[in-house]
C-alpha cells in the first residue's frame, strides 16, 4: 500500500470518526470554536503519528504479554510532552481544551492504530497511517468547529464573518450551536454526508 493511498483511505474511505465512530467524545467537547478544534486535531495527529512510528520501530522487541503496557507508556509520554508544550507556549488554549488533551491517551484512534497497523507494518508506513487518521479526525473536528463558531458566534477563528447589516435587521447568533446538543446534531449530519457520498465504498 502506498503512502498516498494510506492517507486518502484514512481521511475519506475509513475516516475514524465518520465511519469507525472513534474519538467522538472530544469531537463533541472541543468544537465550539474552530481554533480549539484545529489544535485538538493537530495534537492527536502528532500523538498517533509519533506513537505509530515508535511502536513500529520496536515492535519486534516487545514481548506480547506486556504489549499494551508498552503502548500506553509510549502514548502517555507523547501526550504529556504535547500537554506541557501547550502549557508553556499556548496557555490560553491549554485552558480552553482543559483535560481533553491529556485524555488523548484514552482515545480509541490512538490505541486502535497502534494495535491494528503499527505492530504489523514498517515505521514509515505506520507514521503516515497515523498522519492520515489524525487528519481524518481533524477534518471532522474542523467542519463541526467551523459551523458551530459561524452560526453560534458569528465568527471564524475569532474574525467576524456575519455582516453587521444582518444584525441590524434582526439576525441573532444561534445559541444552540454553543451547547453540546448542537455537536451531536452536526456530527450526525457529517457522518450522513460522508456515507451518502460513498467514502467507505470508494476503495
Amino acid at each position: 500500500m502506498t503512502i498516498k493511498k494510506i492517507i486518502y483511505n484514512s481521511i475519506w474511505v475509513s475516516n475514524p470518526i465518520a465511519f469507525q465512530v472513534l474519538g467522538v467524545c472530544s469531537a463533541l467537547a472541543v468544537t465550539v470554536k474552530l481554533e480549539d478544534s484545529l489544535v485538538m486535531g493537530l495534537s492527536l495527529t502528532l500523538v498517533v503519528a509519533l506513537s505509530n512510528f515508535l511502536l513500529s520501530s520496536i515492535r519486534k522487541l516487545i514481548p506480547n504479554r506486556i504489549r499494551i503496557i508498552v503502548e500506553l507508556a509510549v502514548i502517555s509520554s507523547l501526550v504529556n510532552i504535547i500537554d506541557e508544550m501547550l502549557l508553556a507556549y499556548y496557555f490560553e488554549m491549554s485552558k480552553a481544551l482543559s483535560v481533553f488533551v491529556s485524555l488523548i491517551i484514552t482515545n480509541c484512534i490512538v490505541m486502535g492504530r497502534a494495535e491494528a497497523f503499527a505492530l504489523a507494518n514498517s515505521p514509515v508506513l505506520s507514521f503516515f497511517d497515523g498522519i492520515g487518521n489524525g487528519l481524518g479526525y481533524a477534518v471532522v473536528l474542523g467542519i463541526i468547529g467551523s459551523l458551530r463558531e459561524i452560526f453560534g458566534s458569528g465568527t471564524i477563528l475569532g474574525l467576524k464573518v456575519i455582516p453587521q447589516y444582518l444584525y441590524d435587521i434582526g439576525y441573532v447568533d444561534n445559541g444552540l450551536m454553543l451547547i453540546p446538543p448542537a455537536a451531536f446534531i452536526l456530527l450526525g449530519l457529517v457522518i450522513w454526508i460522508f456515507k451518502s457520498l460513498g467514502g467507505a465504498k470508494g476503495e
